[in-house]
């Protein structure tokens, strides 16, 4: 079985908006029988970290388009996007490039 990781995971852009307005979370994932990868910290994420409007975060198994994910501030494109393993003090950071104007009170971006 793999070892709990800490990580931390930031949200910009306004995607904090849709956790409770925090920016940054050090979170310890608990340790299951496959490696956490960026997929399965989706799912931990909006089963534990968000708060509202989850369609405009996530869309299927992935990160909806127009969210940039920078793991260890390198694109994910980079490194496997959903597959990439996550290591022990990752830093995940989730941008929406969708701000300004939509991102008024119960507008949609």
């Amino acid at each position: 079985m793999a070892a709990p990781l800490s990580v931390e995971v930031e949200f910009g852009g306004g995607a904090e908006l849709l956790f409770d307005g925090v920016k940054k979370h050090q979170v310890t994932l608990p340790g299951q029988e496959e490696p956490w990868d960026i997929r399965n910290l989706l799912v931990w994420i909006k089963k534990n970290l968000l708060k509202e409007r989850p369609e405009l975060f996530i869309q299927g198994d992935s990160v909806r388009p127009g969210i940039l994910v920078l793991i260890n501030d390198a694109d994910w494109e980079l490194l496997g996007e959903l597959d990439y393993q996550l290591q022990d003090q990752d830093s995940i950071l989730f941008i929406s490039t969708l701000h300004g104007s939509r991102m008024g009170a119960g507008s949609t971006w």
